[in-house]
């Protein structure tokens, strides 16, 4: 989550991005409840664009300085109008936006600032209630705190979560019967929604929202890694489908993610394109860029604090001009088996997005002249080929043959150097060349020949992102199962002590197997870890890891690692 600087007036000490004046409204001059009849439903909230933008506080308190620049390429939808006068600013705009309930009412008892507030669930459902009467009707969705569990109280967990949404649910559906109240985690914390709907929460939600800045991280910096990304949609619905089947199908949005501009104005650039095909292939209802203009929380904007406009501006337009407002999704394609691409059904015809693996070039024909359009300076040219590198291109007229390949593959699973859904076990070992058959680390076949250590066979286990790994969401995602993971390491060649924990994901969050030393570099050693309560959601972009204390990192090699499945 991007930096935040709160104002005075504001609740609680430390608080998100965006903006939010709330009302100051106590359990006993709360208005009386009466029902909204015209307000907004789950099947309303599933017809927005997939093209949303937000803003942080500051940006905020100035909307129409930037927000007619955002209307003018296409995005109607802004994550949040937080009081009457914005709403109506934002109405006259045909813009439509949620509402964030975030913060503690005055006069609830907490155990520390910034709890959440279950212990006066009265106090609560007042506020909850003026917030609505105050929208009367206009707010498409209520989402429920802002990134848990950021922002609560030491000690609490998601059984106070779940108070507090079943708390709010029932007091928005006795104001509006149709009202949709939004559950939330931090990045692709799953683990917490899931935790969450054990404690209670089952059926008091009607969406889901994700902020998954560290996910799309990991595709833009990692070669190959965009099936992580892709995973998110699939892995939740996966979830619900587990625990709560009647919300399989609820929307999800994405409130918040960005990518900050300091890393370079191309890749902000191409990361608004890459985030919206992907997004709309795997089914996000909508995605709100972080942020509109630069606020407080650094160079995030598709505008600068002067409104001047970054290439990811045009990129944005590029996207909504070409796609159009609703795109529908037809499939995948492997342009010459390994360059993604995603077709879509735009307003005035089939487009293609694609690119190739990052750090690669790929001289690809499309079998008929096509337009291919630098989504970065709209720029077209006509032609029947072309060399794709990691910049994202828009294509517009693939060929009937593309299409056709798209729609027989929207429904198989998207693969990740192979279809790994069937296998028994994933592994990667390192040398020269990494063979990553399943399993890959973040530093994947980028640095491999700059690592190899005892001639060839192994790699550091300093080596940046040699140590996380990443497992194809087809092999495994969320569903715990036994599993085994062996890794065979030794210590350098000066014998150092060495050593490392393995951490990984289970239901519980990241969880640790305890220190493991290295006991010499005379053979190489396997250890063999049995877990039987992992729960791989990506939360943040990998599953797990070897972590070591101080320099012991650069002080074992490692020459291969396996995640098996066993028998249940």
């Amino acid at each position: 989550m991007p930096k935040f600087i709160p104002p005075a007036t504001r609740w609680l000490p430390v608080l998100p991005c965006f903006f939010l004046l709330s009302a100051t409204v106590k359990g006993d001059d709360a208005p009386a409840t009466s029902q909204v009849t015209n307000g907004p439903s789950v099947a309303d909230v599933l017809a927005l664009s997939p093209f949303g933008i937000g803003s942080d506080y500051h940006s905020s308190l100035v909307l129409p300085k930037w927000m007619p620049q955002m209307t003018a390429i296409g995005l109607h939808v802004l994550r949040t109008g937080d009081n009457a006068k914005d709403m109506d600013y934002l109405d006259g705009l045909k813009v439509k936006y949620g509402v964030i309930l975030y913060g503690v009412p005055p006069g609830d008892t907490l155990d520390a600032p910034g709890s959440l507030p279950v212990k006066d669930l009265t106090t609560w459902s007042a506020y909850v209630t003026n917030r609505m009467k105050e929208a009367n009707g206009r707010a498409l969705y209520w989402e429920l705190w802002n990134e848990p569990p950021n922002g609560i109280g030491p000690g609490q967990t998601a059984a106070d979560y779940a108070k507090l949404l079943i708390s709010t649910y029932d007091t928005a559906r006795a104001v509006d019967p149709k009202a949709v109240v939004a559950m939330e985690a931090k990045s692709v914390h799953v683990n917490w929604l899931y935790q969450t709907i054990k404690a209670g929460g089952k059926d008091h939600f009607d969406c889901i929202i994700l902020h998954p800045y560290e996910v799309l991280g990991t595709a833009m910096d990692h070669a190959g890694a965009e099936p992580v990304f892709m995973s998110i949609a699939p892995t939740v619905r996966k979830m619900l489908a587990d625990q709560d089947p009647a919300k399989v199908n609820v929307p999800i949005i994405f409130t918040e993610l960005g990518f900050d501009s300091s890393k370079g104005l191309a890749l902000q650039g191409n990361a608004i394109v890459k985030t919206y095909a992907m997004g709309i292939a795997q089914g996000i209802t909508c995605i709100q860029w972080f942020e509109g203009m630069d606020g407080d929380s650094g160079p995030m904007g598709l505008l600068q604090g002067d409104l001047t406009p970054r290439p990811a501006y045009t990129a944005m337009a590029q996207m909504i001009k070409h796609l159009g407002q609703h795109p529908a999704y037809l499939g995948w394609v492997l342009l010459n088996n390994k360059d993604y691409g995603f077709v879509f059904q735009g307003d005035t015809g089939k487009v293609l997005v694609t690119w190739a693996r990052k750090g690669t070039t790929d001289d690809v024909d499309f079998g008929q002249p096509v337009s291919i359009v630098d989504p970065l300076t709209g720029n077209a040219t006509q032609s029947q080929t072309t060399t794709l590198t990691d910049n994202p291109i828009i294509v517009d007229g693939p060929s009937a043959n593309m299409v056709k390949l798209a729609q027989d593959h929207k429904g198989k699973p998207f693969p990740w150097d192979g279809d790994y859904t069937n296998a028994q076990s994933i592994s990667v070992t390192y040398g020269t060349t990494n063979v990553e058959k399943g399993l890959h680390t973040q530093s994947a076949e980028s640095i491999a020949s700059d690592v190899v250590t005892y001639g060839g066979g192994s790699r550091a286990g300093g080596i940046p992102g040699g140590t996380v790994f990443m497992v194809d969401p087809n092999f495994l995602s969320y569903t715990s199962t036994p599993i085994e993971i062996s890794i065979t390491v030794r210590r350098n060649a000066a014998n150092d002590n060495a050593g490392f924990k393995l951490v990984y994901e289970s239901t519980n969050g990241y969880k640790d197997c305890g220190w493991y030393t290295v006991p010499d570099n005379k053979e190489w050693h396997t250890v063999t870890y049995k877990i039987t309560d992992e729960q791989f959601v990506s939360m943040w972009g990998y599953n797990f890891s070897l972590d070591s204390d101080g320099n012991q990192y650069n002080k074992y090699d490692i020459q291969s690692v396996t995640v098996k499945k066993l028998p249940q």
